[in-house]
């Protein structure tokens, strides 16, 4: 079993990074609903399933894991934000990325799955610093990169993680893969 370490709690001044625990649970689950019926309302079938009741993520799971980090305001303790952080691929992950699930132990990616931002917090950056936060103010053991994936047809999510420094791997069944090296420091 690998381990995730914050090394770094404060994302910036007014927002610091925890490691999230069961109590969390029912809040990210409807941070994650709130931003699923947010990209619903624009068209969007990313993370349908979730609306559905279903969650391929598995949340409560990752929790129990260690592999979800929330973001919480200084001020009133409140919920910008979330991020499932997986260190070993999920059977989703294996499929795209062409992965033997049977021997998917080990291996040096971190996997980035639902990755939220609070619409109130919204085009103020937010995003981006939480990307750079997760690459800089946590540590993976044994790990050296991070993937993730968007569903092919959202270029503003594509262009996104470009911005974020990810490079386009390629389309699989439907989706873009992206991936970034890990700075060792």
């Amino acid at each position: 079993m690998t381990s995730m370490t914050i090394v770094d709690p404060s994302v910036k001044p007014g927002l610091t990074a925890f490691q999230a625990s069961a109590e969390d649970q029912a809040e990210v689950h409807e941070l994650i609903l709130k931003t699923a019926r947010w990209l619903h309302s624009k068209g969007s079938t990313q993370w349908g399933k979730l609306l559905k009741g279903e969650d391929d993520h598995n949340l409560g799971g990752a929790i129990a894991r260690g592999e979800v980090v929330i973001f919480r305001t200084s001020d009133d303790h409140r919920l910008a934000g979330a991020v499932i952080l997986q260190q070993q691929p999920s059977a989703w992950d294996c499929k795209l990325w062409g992965l033997d699930e049977t021997n998917s132990e080990g291996g040096t990616s971190v996997y980035l799955h639902r990755l939220v931002v609070d619409r109130d917090n919204t085009g103020k950056g937010l995003g981006h610093e939480l990307m750079q936060w997760i690459e800089q103010g946590i540590r993976f053991a044994g790990k050296d990169r991070i993937r993730l994936d968007c569903i092919a047809g959202n270029d503003k999510l594509s262009g996104f993680y470009k911005q974020c420094g990810y490079t386009y791997i390629g389309e699989t069944n439907g989706y873009n893969t992206f991936e970034k090296m890990l700075i060792k420091s």
